[in-house]
């Protein structure tokens, strides 16, 4: 069931990509939580037909990014999530390796409401993310801190960080 959730939820984000191939990356994550509980994650994004405040030091531009991870945990404590967010990036310029600040606000649905010791109370979540890293044509490599929370429509609502190390790379 959850494979074929997940199989939907990119054949979609593929779908809506044909007309712009180039400008989709898959991306794949290895991170950590503050429990050190490991997340492995695989997502896809696709760039924004559009960028914003172009000047000599840089732009603003982003990506819509989907992915599946996996929470590893104890046996009975691990978990998976789904998850969709817009992200922006300020990339700088530079003639080769460029970087780039990003920040986005979206939704994830997770299979249990626990990670580790963390009560999250509801399956639905808020994702945080602020991040950094570097472009170098169509390959991006970056560091990522991720919050995840129920904003308090449920308690408790002991919420979750993540910090991630990500590469993605144009299919």
């Amino acid at each position: 069931m959850r494979l074929a959730v997940f199989g939907s939820v990119i054949a979609l984000f593929l779908g809506l990509s044909v007309q712009h191939a180039a400008a989709v990356q898959l991306t794949a994550e290895l991170g950590h939580t503050e429990e050190s509980t490991t997340t492995l994650r695989l997502g896809l994004r696709k760039a924004f037909q559009a960028s914003w405040w172009q000047s000599d030091i840089g732009h603003l531009t982003g990506y819509w990014d989907t992915g599946y991870t996996y929470w590893e945990g104890d046996k009975e404590s691990n978990n998976h999530s789904l998850s969709f967010s817009p992200v922006f990036v300020y990339e700088f310029s530079a003639e080769r390796v460029k970087p780039y600040l990003e920040a986005g606000i979206g939704v994830a649905a997770f299979r249990h409401t626990r990670v580790e010791e963390r009560n999250l109370s509801t399956v639905f979540q808020f994702e945080d993310r602020l991040g950094v890293g570097l472009r170098y044509r169509n390959q991006v490599l970056g560091l990522r801190a991720v919050h995840y929370s129920n904003a308090g429509i449920k308690r408790p609502n002991d919420g979750i960080n993540l910090y991630t190390l990500h590469y993605s790379f144009a299919l």
